[in-house]
């Protein structure tokens, strides 16, 4: 099975990637959201989403956008900078996203409706083939949708996505409001995967180490990749893992180095402006491996600047030695 990293807001950028790509990588990389609309826009930040250098040939552009036109348009912008494809975003809950008509709320949409802004994508994405005999894959990434879905108006909705040539699903198998304290319907995943065989299909949600990994594709069998979100944040080794069972808990790594060397990618990748959300986000995960993990992540979050971030992490691990080399 092909082992993805999710699109997630403030963490799936170019230090971020440089973090995993140090641990061999993995076979694809999602970007975090892109504002098609701030994109055409040329906002000030917008190059820094658009940053492949550690990994172009794994490239995935995930776009977020109410408005269909803008999709299109944003979807040229990144095909120009390769990778393997574009991926629309119709499955981010979070309320501020769903109530722009973004994320979700385009499996809420009269399918007709979506459906014209899934064929601008491949509309553009055939255009550009066209022009530079370059393709790039259209994908969509998505949930099972309201909670008051139906197998029908979800397989609408999917025969809809194939109708218009998407070729790789990710689902994240559960509705709209269902939080992580159970297990996704992994079995829904199989049953899109046995549905279209022509299609990939990735299956998203509470991977969070080998027997988990395993217990989902035992449940999802036909599915051809794991994508894998917060647990990356947290052990961004996880792929590492994955791709090579048999070597699990023979390796150690320096834990301290590896968070000195994100802050320093951190200040090589992202605005000045973006350090302190992207490092917090970071450590709020990354803390979690540790003894006294919650007070780290506090101490983390507190930090005032980058130099103050590198002092804590030190003091830290000086004070807590034997957490500074992990075992994986």
């Amino acid at each position: 099975m092909k082992l993805i990293l999710a699109p997630m807001a403030t963490v799936s950028h170019e230090a971020f990637r440089r973090t995993v790509e140090r641990f061999g990588g993995c076979d694809e990389y999602f970007t975090e959201m892109i504002h098609a609309p701030s994109l055409l826009h040329k906002g000030p930040f917008e190059y820094s989403y658009l940053m492949n250098q550690s990994a172009p040939e794994k490239m995935v552009w995930q776009l977020t956008s109410s408005d269909a036109e803008s999709l299109a348009q944003a979807a040229l912008i990144v095909a120009q900078k390769g990778g393997i494809g574009v991926d629309i975003n119709m499955g981010c809950s979070a309320p501020q996203i769903y109530k722009t008509g973004a994320g979700i709320a385009w499996m809420t949409k009269p399918l007709e409706q979506t459906r014209l802004a899934v064929r601008g994508v491949k509309q553009a994405l055939n255009q550009h083939e066209k022009e530079t005999g370059n393709h790039l894959r259209l994908s969509v990434k998505f949930r099972l949708g309201k909670e008051d879905w139906t197998e029908k108006s979800f397989f609408d909705f999917t025969d809809m996505l194939s109708e218009e040539g998407v070729e790789l699903f990710t689902l994240h198998a559960r509705t709209q409001k269902e939080k992580y304290r159970t297990l996704p319907r992994y079995q829904m995943v199989e049953q899109l995967a046995l549905r279209y065989p022509d299609i990939q299909v990735i299956l998203n949600g509470c991977i969070q180490d080998i027997p988990s990994a395993q217990y989902a594709a035992s449940l999802a069998p036909h599915a051809q990749g794991l994508m894998i979100a917060r647990t990356a944040a947290q052990k961004p080794w996880i792929f590492a893992q994955l791709s090579q069972p048999d070597l699990a808990g023979t390796r150690k790594l320096d834990a301290q180095k590896l968070a000195l060397d994100f802050i320093a990618d951190v200040e090589d990748c992202q605005p000045k402006e973006f350090h302190k959300t992207r490092l917090q986000r970071f450590f709020s995960y990354y803390c979690q491996n540790f003894t006294f993990g919650h007070y780290f992540a506090t101490q983390m979050l507190n930090a005032k600047d980058n130099d103050d971030s590198r002092n804590r992490i030190t003091d830290y691990f000086t004070r807590q030695s034997d957490d500074r080399w992990v075992t994986w």
